[in-house]
């Protein structure tokens, strides 16, 4: 069965089965699949009632957080499933993606036994929302690459571009888990992606490692940026059968994508994405300026579609 069949047979097995279709990926029409916004940057996360301003500004999908913390994972209700599913519908947005990023920061999958069910939950509602993906974070407390004294990362690179020595036990045991969690994943149809600070060479050697093509890359323009690495030559590397999904964003913070002060050189990494037919969902990461929300977003969506796509 080649690929086309396999991914409408298993649609309609979705609708069969009552669950929402995903959007069809647009590796079938030759181009990505459209925009869309993490939830983090459009109000509160696992909140739906935010999905009227997504569509209002003209976005077509939303990343979904799964929860914050332990006692509050929304995502797990299946009240608020049905009123994702409800408004979704109504308002013509879908759902690219469900997010494990701040909980699993916070409670890292490195070395806390419970960080596992969080990607199980993230798997889960994902399925149920249509959702072909879910981003597992590790930042902050569940950060990969080893510090100095002074706080820095260690490059271990004679290169031009750094590559920063990782906490090989914490790598270990993040690969020890995920081998134990892709079985899951197969069984619902939802790729897991890593989004981290490794370069993307650590990262394909991890999912090498893992041997799943359930397990691919998130990528972000800004953080591997800011990290110093070669982010136009890691999308060529990674490659579009690696990638299952990026963040657009032009600085750490957030930025605007149309601010010429950002870090990123856009342009380079659109260039790059054509180069590999990216053929999937552009996420912005971007808030906006305080009180001009919509007029901003409306401007990233005008300059990812001119620029991305």
């Amino acid at each position: 069965m080649d690929r086309r069949s396999f991914i409408l047979k298993s649609m309609a097995g979705l609708a069969v089965a009552g669950i929402p279709l995903p959007a069809l990926p647009a590796s079938l029409e030759g181009k990505p699949s459209g925009i869309g916004i993490c939830d983090w940057n459009l109000g509160d996360s696992a909140d739906p009632s935010f999905i009227p301003l997504a569509a209002g500004v003209g976005l077509d999908a939303i990343q979904v957080s799964v929860g914050t913390a332990p006692d509050n994972i929304p995502l797990r209700e299946a009240a608020v499933r049905r009123r994702y599913i409800e408004l979704g519908k109504k308002h013509n947005i879908v759902y690219c993606s469900v997010a494990a990023g701040s909980i699993l920061n916070q409670i890292p999958l490195a070395t806390e036994p419970q960080s596992a069910i969080y990607v199980v939950d993230a798997l889960e509602a994902a399925r149920a929302l249509g959702s072909t993906n879910i981003l597992t974070a590790f930042f902050g407390n569940g950060d990969l690459l080893e510090r100095d004294g002074d706080g820095n990362y260690i490059n271990v690179s004679s290169g031009e571009f750094p590559e920063y020595r990782w906490k090989e036990k914490d790598v270990e045991r993040v690969i020890a888990v995920i081998r134990q969690i892709v079985p899951r994943a197969e069984d619902l149809g939802v790729i897991i992606g890593l989004e981290n600070t490794l370069s993307a060479r650590q990262n394909l050697e991890i999912i090498e490692e893992i041997g799943s093509p359930m397990v691919q890359i998130y990528y972000d323009t800004a953080n591997p940026w800011n990290n110093g690495y070669d982010v136009p030559g890691e999308i060529r590397m990674i490659g579009n059968r690696r990638m299952c999904e990026i963040h657009l964003k032009n600085s750490r913070w957030n930025q605007n994508l149309f601010d010429e002060t950002g870090a990123v050189d856009m342009e380079a990494c659109a260039s790059a994405l054509k180069d590999i037919g990216y053929d999937k969902w552009y996420v912005l990461e971007t808030s906006g300026r305080p009180e001009r929300f919509e007029e901003d977003t409306r401007a990233n969506i005008r300059f990812a579609r001119e620029v991305f796509m």
